[in-house]
């Protein structure tokens, strides 16, 4: 069995099984008390259920073969020469940005610059900048990486937008959708203080996964089905009627604009008219969602009529990339790194 880990807090496991859903991968799961599913769809998928927090660590020391979590958790965890890795990076939902927030009754600290002269001050006073987190390694390399080279990490495993109102530390680092809960605690962020940019990705045990035929097949077939269905939120498929003497010719006139002509290039087939008329052709595309009006327009100068546009549910290429670099991170793992 393939083991997949998916979060079971509320603000992240809802957004995740309808993703999921979309994808043709839908989770059943017996009940709300139960902290393991299935996919209906992949019988040999075995689905856990785990705080978002911690997935990135299952998955890293091998207890589950994929998992999804917030990229921020998993980039905080992930040691340079461990198992763990991203399979796709960007599942296009649970966005937030990790940022570095003063209270907002430092006046004058407006920029990393300025935060670094506080803590030049605090160091001169004999006193150390306290930065509250719950992301140490990602807060220090940020701040060592803007010359903010005097400061303790406060590690907090509570709420860390009350740090400083508690007293416990002068500044914070924590992730953030809208800002209203910074705000709501007099916080703000300063103008260069984005650390990271993070949204809900896919990850895997290469280790497992090389180990486990099955469950790499397995691997596959969720890798498809989500790379195709990110893909296809990008497109739509048009269809319109054409009148021409050869399908040809209605094909290199819908092709003057290459950019709206398809993926490939349109196909054109002929339509058996209930008047038994010849000269009408179906024309069928797939164009990116900003070019469906330049589409339409462009067929109807050519006086294509009956145009449909509809949303397209997945796009396969050729190859599925987010599976061969999961290949490829195999190999070197079977030979050790080198090529």
């Amino acid at each position: 069995m393939l083991r997949l880990a998916l979060p079971s807090n509320p603000e992240w496991r809802d957004p995740t099984l309808a993703f999921l859903e979309s994808c043709g991968l839908g989770v059943q799961r017996p009940s709300a008390r139960r902290y393991s599913g299935a996919i209906p769809s992949v019988p040999g998928i075995s689905v856990l259920f785990q705080r978002a927090a911690d997935i990135p660590g299952k998955v890293e020391e091998g207890a589950v073969e994929l998992g999804v979590a917030g990229l921020d958790r998993f980039s905080e965890i992930h040691v340079q020469d461990g198992y763990g890795m991203t399979l796709i990076e960007d599942l296009g939902f649970r966005r937030a940005d990790l940022v570095v927030a003063v209270p907002e009754s430092w006046l004058d600290v407006t920029a990393s610059a300025d935060l670094a002269d506080i803590a030049v001050e605090f160091s001169d006073k004999g006193k150390q900048l306290r930065v509250a987190t719950k992301y140490p390694r990602l807060a220090e390399r940020f701040l060592l990486s803007r010359n903010i080279n005097r400061f303790v990490i406060v590690e907090s495993g509570g709420t860390v937008e009350a740090a400083t109102a508690m007293g416990y530390a002068d500044i914070i680092v924590d992730i953030t959708s809208t800002g209203t809960t910074l705000r709501e605690n007099r916080l703000k962020t300063i103008d260069d203080g984005t650390v990271f940019s993070s949204q809900a990705c896919l990850i895997g045990n290469r280790s497992l996964l090389a180990q486990n035929p099955e469950a790499l097949v397995n691997a596959k077939v969720v890798l498809e089905m989500v790379e195709a269905r990110l893909r296809a939120s990008g497109y739509y498929s048009i269809i319109a009627n054409i009148k021409g003497d050869s399908p040809q010719q209605v094909a290199a006139h819908v092709q003057e604009y290459p950019e709206i002509a398809g993926i490939e290039g349109p196909t054109v087939c002929q339509v058996h008219s209930k008047e038994g008329s010849g000269d009408w052709y179906a024309v069928t595309m797939v164009v990116a969602k900003e070019k469906v009006i330049t589409a339409v327009e462009h067929l109807r100068k050519l006086g294509g009529n009956g145009i449909t546009v509809s949303s397209t549910a997945y796009v396969f290429e050729g190859r599925c990339q987010a599976y061969e670099r999961l290949l490829a991170a195999i190999g070197e793992e079977s030979t050790g790194g080198d090529e």
